[in-house]
Formats: C-alpha cells, structure tokens, sequence
C-alpha cells in the first residue's frame, strides 16, 4: 500500500535569511556547506553569486554590488561559508550592528509648507535698511506666503496668520500692519484651478464631438 507524502509547508521550514532571492536560492547555499573541496565550493559560490545577480538586476546599478552579492550568500548561509571570496567575509556582529543615526532635518517643520526659499527671502529682507523698501518687500514676500499657504492646503487663510508667521520668521525683524491688503484668497485659488491640467475636459469634448457625428449617405 502506497503511503502519500504529506506536503511540506513554508511555515514548517528554517526562515528565510534573505526572503527576496527565495528558498530554491537559499538550499543552494546551505548545500555549499557539504561540498568538502574548497576549489570546487568556491566555485559554486561563485556560480550560485551570478544568478543572485540575474534575479536581482537592479544591484548592478550599484558601484559595489558584487561585494553586497557576496555579503549576501554569507548572510544566507548564517556565515558559515569558508571560500576564497574576492572579498572579506562579513561577520554576525556585523550583521547585528545597527547603522549609525543619520540625525533629523534641522528645517523649521512648523513652517515647511512656505518651503526654503521663502525663508532665504525672509533673511535678505531683514538685512534692507531702507525702511519703506524693506516694508515693499514684506508685502511681497507675504504675498508669496499666502499663495504657499493655499497651495498646501486650498481652503482660505486669514491675512493676520500670514503676518504672524512672517514676524515669526524673521524674528520679529519684518512686521505688517494688520490693514494691510493681500491678494484675496479667492483670486489666488482661481489662478491655481485655471492653471489645472485640461486633458479630461478635452478627451470628454473630443468624445462627444465624435458620438454626434452625423451619418454618411449609406445610413451607416
């Protein structure tokens, strides 16, 4: 009487070291561990690197890929590789080292949506000695705030938020009478939707055009 094997399923199975080349690729690498000769291991190592290479094209896009392709088989076979790789065997600790911290944007968060330049602006303009063209340019930049402001988040804004960060900005150095006039938020928001992509009105217009053409003399 025949005995049917029981399939074998992944959660049953060792886990994947490095899930993107598979499990094929993995029992590949584990099977370099049984080859005794070290010429021939090495060979295969470097065999089983050149379809790791072919799965993953894109890491030759990278100056250094061979060298993470070899990381990589070590990796896979939990470091227990001994071949004569063109380079060092990467090591457990290695792999346990957690990469240095890269430190946060020291950009000001609160007022990113005004972006960086509008803030390079701010600092020229602190540094105007002229106090009408210093006023002049204020309003200008405040202007440019306010657009910013309603392309970030298009409902509307009160002038007097656009004042406040524009003194908080520059320190309190720039400062704007609360009378004075901005463009309004609805003509900044009309120019924005007039400035929107037309392609869907024009294929709905097109596609109209053609539903209505009149027949030809044939009926059809």
């Amino acid at each position: 009487m025949e005995t049917t094997q029981k399939p074998e399923y992944n959660t049953q199975r060792d886990k994947l070291k490095i899930s993107e080349y598979g499990r094929n690729l993995q029992l590949m690498a584990e099977h370099l561990l049984e080859i005794e000769d070290r010429t021939k291991r090495t060979e295969a190592a470097t065999m089983i690197v050149s379809v790791m290479a072919q799965m993953n094209p894109q890491v030759r896009e990278s100056n250094d890929y061979l060298h993470k392709l070899w990381d990589h088989i070590h990796i896979i076979s939990g470091y227990r590789l001994d071949v004569d790789g063109p380079y060092p065997a990467p090591t457990p600790e290695e792999g346990r080292n957690k990469p240095e911290h890269i430190g946060y944007q020291k950009n000001d968060i609160r007022h990113g949506h005004y972006g960086k330049i509008i803030k390079e602006m701010i600092d020229e303009a602190v540094n105007i000695e002229d106090e009408e063209k210093r006023q002049a340019v204020a309003k200008a930049i405040a202007n440019q705030m306010k657009r910013d402001f309603l392309g970030w988040n298009r409902d509307t804004v009160n002038n007097q938020v656009i004042f406040d960060d524009l003194k908080e900005m520059s320190d309190g150095k720039l400062s704007l009478p609360e009378d004075t006039m901005l463009t309004p938020s609805n003509e900044i928001l009309g120019k924005m939707m007039a400035t929107q992509p037309t392609n869907n009105i024009n294929r709905k217009k097109k596609k109209k055009k053609k539903t209505n053409r009149p027949k030809d003399n044939m009926g059809f």
